[in-house]
């Protein structure tokens, strides 16, 4: 489970302000490389986790004591397979070790196809 704050945050920003400093730099960071990656993404809370959306939810992210959650749906994670297949990861998620860097331009491209395949998906409606 996520360590977050006893208040349920309302946004994103609220989010990452109930960590320590460290882990807000890192939090930042990612928040900034999605919306590099995405740039209309629209950025809310869902399932008490930072969700970004464009046509549909993109990524969820969460902070926990040893990694970051990074969760792009099943299918954003069956693409990039190999690449994540050095970290722990799930059907839908990967957790990223707090002790290593976090792969941001991995996170870049995953994002980007996650925009593709959702945009996609609107055409096709």
């Amino acid at each position: 489970m996520a360590t977050i704050p006893i208040s349920k945050p309302t946004t994103i920003a609220q989010y990452i302000g109930g960590f320590p400093n460290d882990i807000q730099e890192i939090l930042e960071k990612i928040r900034m490389t999605i919306h590099e990656a995405a740039p209309d993404a629209k950025e809310k809370i869902s399932y008490s986790m930072p969700a970004f959306e464009q046509n549909g939810i993109l990524v969820y992210s969460a902070a926990f004591k040893n990694h970051i959650g990074l969760y792009a749906l099943p299918s954003g994670h069956e693409a990039f397979k190999e690449a994540l297949s050095k970290y722990k990861s799930g059907k839908g998620s990967v957790q990223f070790p707090l002790n290593q860097p976090i792969p941001l331009d991995l996170i870049t491209k995953i994002v980007k196809f996650r925009v593709n395949e959702n945009l996609e998906k609107v055409k096709n409606k």
